[in-house]
């Protein structure tokens, strides 16, 4: 049979009911509920009162098992973060914000008048660039190809000094 947590007494009369839930106490040693009528009392010496829902707690208890280290306990459950439905919240990150800034040797004005260019106008600058560099490259290898056969020159390697094998010195002194 199912026990009710409900108290019924007969008050003012015989046809007046009232009704009193008893409360549901916590078990010191599972945190689980005990309805009336269940759960076991123990008083220490020193006046220190517990509540155990059952013997499986007071043996618990009595041997001093951590809680927090049995799996069917609240307070294991609630270490280790089970049967919590928590609604899926996306954690919102925050991102760097870009902003434009001048950098040595060149202004804020000078970047963005860079940046705002059109593509005909840097094209024809590239072009342009490229011709610069191809004339210069021509012009350094006339100047080198008329130079050239004049300052050449024969370079000859002095010849290297033959090494005598020398015998090693004897090991003097004691032994480690």
């Amino acid at each position: 049979r199912k026990r009710i947590s409900t108290f019924i007494c007969c008050c003012f009369g015989p046809f007046q009911l009232l009704l009193y839930t008893m409360k549901l106490q916590l078990c010191n040693y599972s945190g689980l509920k005990i309805h009336p009528g269940h759960g076991k009392t123990m008083v220490r010496i020193d006046g220190k009162t517990y509540i155990f829902l059952n013997a499986k707690c007071a043996a618990a208890h009595l041997m001093k098992r951590n809680p927090r280290e049995v799996p069917w306990t609240v307070l294991y459950r609630r270490k280790h973060k089970k049967g919590i439905e928590e609604e899926s919240t996306k954690k919102r990150t925050r991102r760097a914000q870009k902003y434009q800034r001048a950098i040595v040797g060149a202004s804020l004005t000078d970047i963005m008048a860079k940046r705002n260019m059109k593509p005909e106008v840097r094209k024809a600058q590239r072009e342009q660039a490229i011709r610069a560099a191809k004339e210069k490259n021509k012009a350094a290898k006339a100047t080198k190809k008329a130079a050239g056969p004049a300052t050449k020159a024969k370079v000859t390697k002095a010849p290297m000094k033959a090494t005598k094998n020398m015998a090693k010195a004897a090991r003097t002194g004691t032994r480690r």
